[in-house]
């Protein structure tokens, strides 16, 4: 297939189609990227294929680590191995959802007959079925339409996973998204547990991260309305944005600034809900110069090797006066 299918091309003919990749012989993985989207996105390409494949399997590459998304993956009980623990000798047929094969090093060592996203199309796209459609806030919606198509209705915990992976996705429709998203959001509605939802979103934290949201607390200083903590040294920068999405609730924050040491750089996540600040405009104001940075409105990130902070700093103490004028010299203070 060259490139994904035409606008043209109904989901119903979509589905018909992707039934005639596989047969009952084939063992199928579908890979992912594992988080909320790509999770519930696998897990109803899955239940597509119930029956008509010998087997199939979900397989991540990526640790997961945030407290919400092993909330979200424990309470529907969604398993899927890491691609070091599966045997890839035995499959027959690759998916790929959420993602494309361009997107990461470890799925380009595969090849895929399947491939459905909702991310900008990459260049040189090869598969015997491709469905790419950007304008799509969540690939949920996408597999939710796939499920209706086929008239299936989904179970309690696949709906729920859907509803969780739309919900996540367009931040509670709060960034760009398609009609098409509220009509499954809807449709989904009526088979979703709510309450595991408002569990799973209640779920930020772990007796692993207990320590580093009490040194976050202690560590807490609030400049006019920008929450501003320095964790020191890090294992993974998921803590800096657990923390960094924590801290947004503060009623007295608009913003959050979250740094720590990782790998020898200063890496700092941004978190905004205001409506003057842009979060990339200031992640690139504050480290553009001596790092990477750059982001979204509301969310953005920026790296920087500790051998470019200037002057010299290497207590937890100056490091933290240091994003602190930095955020003063951007005008944020």
């Amino acid at each position: 297939m060259d490139g994904p299918f035409p606008n043209s091309v109904s989901t119903v003919e979509k589905c018909r189609k992707l039934q005639k990749i596989v047969s009952t012989e084939d063992k199928l993985a579908i890979l992912i990227h594992a988080d909320p989207d790509a999770i519930a996105s696998a897990f109803a390409l899955k239940r597509l294929f119930w029956r008509k494949v010998k087997k199939a399997d979900v397989v991540r590459i990526n640790k997961i680590e945030r407290a919400d998304n092993l909330a979200f993956i424990n309470l529907l009980n969604l398993k899927q191995p890491h691609i070091r623990n599966y045997k890839t000798t035995e499959v027959t047929k690759w998916a790929i959802v959420d993602s494309q094969p361009n997107h990461n090093p470890e799925f380009d060592k595969f090849r895929f007959d399947i491939i459905i996203d909702h991310h900008p199309v990459s260049a040189n796209l090869a598969g015997a079925f491709i469905d790419i459609r950007p304008d799509y806030g969540a690939n949920s919606t996408i597999l939710t339409e796939y499920l209706q198509a086929s008239k299936i209705k989904p179970s309690p915990r696949l709906a729920t996973a859907l509803f969780y992976g739309i919900k996540t996705d367009t931040n509670s429709f709060a960034r760009g998204t398609a009609s098409n998203d509220m009509n499954a959001f809807r449709h989904l509605y009526e088979y979703a547990n709510l309450n595991i939802i408002k569990k799973v979103e209640s779920s930020e934290m772990t007796k692993k991260t207990l320590p580093s949201f009490k040194l976050a607390l202690q560590r807490l200083t609030v400049v006019k309305r920008t929450a501003v903590i320095h964790l020191g040294d890090v294992q993974d920068a998921a803590t800096l944005v657990m923390i960094a999405d924590f801290f947004m609730k503060l009623a007295e924050a608009t913003c959050s600034i979250v740094s720590g040491i990782l790998d020898r750089k200063l890496v700092v996540i941004f978190r905004n809900a205001g409506f003057r600040r842009d979060a990339g405009k200031l992640a690139r104001k504050m480290f553009g110069r001596v790092g990477s940075a750059g982001g979204h409105k509301s969310m953005a990130r920026a790296e920087i090797p500790l051998k470019r902070i200037k002057p010299k700093a290497e207590t937890a103490a100056e490091i933290e006066q240091y994003v602190l004028n930095r955020l003063k010299q951007a005008g944020g203070k």
